[in-house]
């Protein structure tokens, strides 16, 4: 929660929010660390595509037939970034994924970050009219991304 009080100023999520994430799928929490030293933390969870989970509410369960591991955060202290904390947890997350049978990664990128996800195999998707209303709670920048994990993709 430090951690994202200090980065998330205009995004902020209750505690309790984080807590059912970890509760409902920790294998999708990870700690980065660098060097022995908590360089920040990711999470994700099992999700339906082009379908976003509202901002600082609780999930209550996940669906049964997810077709995507919603990246929800990724967050790296400012220190640590330019390091691979952040490839490194999205290839874990990628192979969760394989090994669950689900075929592709999401997230909504913030802050203009579009251009890291691209770099880890993330694309942008044209939102329809009801995605484009729930991106507006992530703010101005705020884009909806997909990175397709089968195979040659």
């Amino acid at each position: 929660m430090e951690i994202a009080g200090r980065l998330h100023t205009d995004l902020p999520e209750r505690l309790e929010v984080y807590a059912e994430k970890l509760r409902l799928f920790p294998d999708g929490c990870r700690m980065l660390t660098v060097n022995g030293a908590v360089a920040g933390y990711g999470i994700a969870h099992p999700w339906k595509l082009h379908r976003i989970p509202p901002l600082d509410e609780f999930l209550h369960e996940l669906p049964q037939r997810a077709d995507c591991l919603h990246v929800h955060d990724v967050a790296v202290l400012p220190a640590h970034r330019g390091g691979a904390s952040a490839a490194s947890y999205i290839e874990t997350i990628a192979a969760l994924a394989g090994s669950a049978r689900i075929g592709a990664l999401a997230l909504v990128s913030v802050y203009e970050t579009d251009l890291l996800w691209e770099r880890l195999g993330f694309r942008t998707v044209d939102p329809d009219a009801a995605l484009r209303a729930k991106l507006r709670s992530y703010g101005k920048t705020a884009k909806y991304m997909v990175r397709d994990l089968s195979a040659g993709a």
